[in-house]
């Protein structure tokens, strides 16, 4: 964008980023994976937080609560990694902070990964993680999902799945960098292709492939959430930057959603790339779109609880 200047911390990581290039294409999985640890590693430094590993109906989990955080509002977050990467301890920073900036308790879950496990295990062990939420005692109006990338897309994905079994939903929900779209239509994916250093068109195809698997329907509802029906879904926050291969996929849901009647926020950062919030850790642009997201969720659930409130008030007069 003419006239808008970077950080030199920002800066710094794309030379980094792009001095060592990883095609998902073309890479082992298994290097992927460690390559993605290897990165989050370079940026681990959480603020202090106590890190307390479970199980969710089977599903691995990992809480993380800030001493400041009202453990009885949860974020439920749902990691990147194209379905085939991450982990619940490459996103530890990251889950730390928005503990301490939404003064939450922050759910980490550890879903299932492609190729091993297939499309909808992602989409069915994030269900069975908020159902596990809601059995424990914690209410729909104080949990708001969060996920990045393939996590974003997870989350409303999840979303849709609970919409439609009959599950009361969340306060809200935050997509950073949302891969929403496996088929890869948007503009974005040619346009940003030399933009983008961490995600490219054929890498991003080749996770959609081993996610739904060879001859797998990429435009399943459930698996690129652009294709669903997006009525009736609580308030969304969708963080993208406008060097990203997947911008058109966060603009597109922006404007399904608001069609759908839905009521969306969406948070539109300048010469960004994909995931960027998750550089908090060093990068001034990350820290200050995490800032945002955490206020974000602050307020949604703030917001539901005095809605949930006054409702329960009307009802109590009634009676």
């Amino acid at each position: 964008m003419p006239g808008y200047e970077v950080s030199q911390e920002f800066t710094a990581l794309l030379d980094r980023l792009r001095s060592a290039p990883l095609r998902a294409d073309s890479t082992p999985i298994a290097e992927l994976r460690a390559s993605f640890e290897k990165l989050a590693a370079a940026f681990y430094d959480p603020p202090p937080v106590d890190f307390v590993p479970g199980n969710a109906d089977g599903v691995d989990i990992e809480w993380a609560y800030a001493s400041t955080c009202d453990r009885t509002q949860v974020v439920l977050y749902l990691h990147g990694g194209g379905f085939s990467t991450g982990s619940i301890r490459a996103y530890r920073d990251f889950c730390a902070r928005i503990s301490h900036g939404a003064e939450a308790a922050v759910l980490s879950v550890g879903y299932r990964l492609a190729p091993e496990h297939r499309f909808p295990a992602a989409v069915e062990d994030s269900v069975t993680a908020y159902r596990w939420l809601l059995a424990s005692g914690i209410d729909a109006h104080r949990i708001v999902i969060a996920g990045d990338s393939a996590g974003g897309g997870l989350t409303m994905s999840t979303l849709i799945a609970l919409r439609d079994s009959g599950v009361e939903l969340p306060a809200a929900a935050v997509c950073i960098s949302p891969k929403t779209d496996l088929a890869l239509t948007g503009t974005s994916v040619q346009e940003k292709a030399y933009a983008d250093p961490i995600v490219t068109p054929d890498g991003s195809y080749t996770h959609g492939v081993r996610y739904v698997g060879e001859g797998g329907d990429l435009c399943h509802p459930l698996a690129s959430p652009l294709y669903a029906d997006l009525h009736s879904l609580p308030p969304v926050l969708i963080q993208v930057g406008t060097a990203e291969v997947l911008l058109d996929d966060s603009l597109r849901l922006a404007r399904r959603l608001r069609d759908a009647g839905g009521v969306v926020d969406l948070d539109v950062w300048p010469e960004m790339i994909h995931i960027f919030p998750f550089f908090a850790s060093r990068i001034p642009e990350s820290k200050r779109a995490l800032e945002y997201l955490s206020a974000f969720i602050k307020h949604k659930i703030r917001s539901s609880k005095a809605e949930y409130e006054r409702t329960a008030c009307r009802a109590d007069g009634i009676r």
